[in-house]
């Protein structure tokens, strides 16, 4: 099978306008609530990449109707009787398929999970989400492939999630709909698209208060459906991760961009990190403008310290934003460390751009340190995974010569049509059919 591939090249700067899409990690948590609502349900602003669609799949085979109404917008019917055996080969393509247990769980009482794929970027349990099911009245059988969970009746209670998971506290939310009496749900994940998920609940039916904060209580309710015999219509909200990109972006090539559709809350601590290496946003009606001839000179801490940047559940910096981060800083003066405290594998990619001429020390498998800023040159690469990916492209677009980025596949699971709008911004970027 033929393998694509990007061609950039680079230094040449951008400008102009662009929209981000949706927010990827509030679409998939979607698509397993609406297996749970009688009515139909229409998800406006989807993004189509490959992890949604693939779920679109895994939830069409499980007995959902699901119709494309346009690009980007979808209607949802669940069938009477759900298949609660997850597709193996669908699922084993994104992590994304492992909130579905807690919706099929709620409403079949059983759910085969098959072993999640997704991002090699470390170990990436799921007992977080198993341990809160099992807390509801679940009983999980692990076996090689995956782990049935089966139950008589979900019951609600008082849990503590050992890590602030933000897919566990999505399905944990889900089962607890229909867990009887009241859940509360204790250290629960609070980003945006969790706060997404649990106002579309709302909006169907559902009793969860405490949105946005590290604590949800849920109250049992019988069915969720449409109040008034119409659909529910729900607007996935913009990619912050995706905003962040683009904030890069236009640094990085010294250009100026106006992102449309940003809400400033859900990126109020990205506005922090990027201040801290001496780029400016401007907030501007319903966007941001990032303006050119940016500083780009990190700022040291008190006493001349050098600086750190690193991940923390919401409101925190995202940990899917370090690949991003490091890049950006390998053009700026001065020296910052990186520290990604959460997946042991994310920073292995920084050889490629040490391959590119940038100055990093990775210090172990959470930690380095970059000292720029280092002129950057066009070379061969891979995409490990999603974030890198894009980390990838921003390299390539502000450094001498070509680059090709291979295994783009996993960009194309996280990002819509990157290539195409990043040309219409006056990117030199191109996919090779090889």
């Amino acid at each position: 099978m033929a393998e694509s591939f990007f061609r950039i090249k680079g230094k040449n700067p951008i400008s102009g306008t662009i929209t981000p899409q949706g927010n990827k990690n509030e679409a998939l948590p979607l698509l397993g609530a609406v297996c749970m609502i009688k009515s139909e349900v229409i998800l406006e602003n989807v993004p189509m990449i490959a992890d949604v669609l693939n779920l679109i799949e895994v939830i069409s085979h499980l007995g959902v109707e699901v119709k494309k109404l346009e690009p980007g917008r979808f209607s949802f019917r669940p069938g009477n009787n759900l298949n609660s055996d997850l597709p193996p080969e669908l699922c084993s393509k994104l992590r994304g398929a492992v909130t579905l247990a807690g919706p099929i769980l709620a409403m079949t009482g059983r759910v085969f999970l098959p072993r999640p794929g997704g991002d090699k970027i470390g170990r990436r349990r799921i007992d977080t989400h198993l341990l809160a099911l099992e807390a509801l009245g679940a009983h999980i059988e692990v076996f090689p492939d995956g782990y049935e969970i089966k139950t008589d009746k979900l019951i609600g209670k008082d849990i503590l999630l050992d890590e602030t998971s933000v897919t566990a506290t999505e399905n944990a939310v889900m089962a607890a709909c229909f867990a009887e009496g009241r859940t509360i749900i204790r250290n629960a994940a609070s980003e945006p698209h969790v706060q997404g998920l649990c106002r579309f609940l709302n909006s169907s039916g559902a009793k969860i208060s405490g949105i946005g904060s590290n604590v949800l209580i849920i109250d049992s309710i019988s069915t969720l459906e449409s109040n008034n015999g119409e659909p529910i219509v729900h607007r996935i909200g913009s990619d912050y991760l995706e905003i962040g990109s683009f904030i890069s972006l236009a640094a990085l090539t010294r250009g100026e961009l106006f992102i449309k559709d940003v809400n400033l809350s859900d990126i109020r601590m990205m506005r922090i990190v990027y201040s801290r290496l001496g780029i400016e946003i401007r907030p501007h009606e319903d966007g941001i403008i990032v303006p050119s001839g940016q500083k780009m000179e990190i700022h040291p801490d008190y006493h001349g310290v050098t600086p750190k940047i690193d991940d923390a559940p919401w409101p925190g910096f995202p940990a899917d934003m370090t690949s991003v981060a490091l890049v950006t800083a390998t053009q700026c003066k001065g020296t910052v460390m990186i520290h990604e405290k959460l997946f042991e594998s994310r920073l292995f990619f920084v050889d490629n751009i040490i391959a590119m001429g940038a100055q990093i020390i990775l210090c172990d498998p959470h930690r380095a340190i970059v000292i720029g800023p280092n002129k950057l040159y066009g070379q061969r690469v891979a995409s490990p995974d999603i974030r890198a990916g894009m980390a990838m492209i921003l390299a390539a677009l502000c450094a001498e010569g070509v680059s090709e980025i291979h295994n783009i596949i996993q960009i194309d699971r996280g990002f819509e049509r990157i290539d195409e709008r990043l040309q219409g911004l006056g990117a030199d970027i191109q996919r090779i059919e090889e």
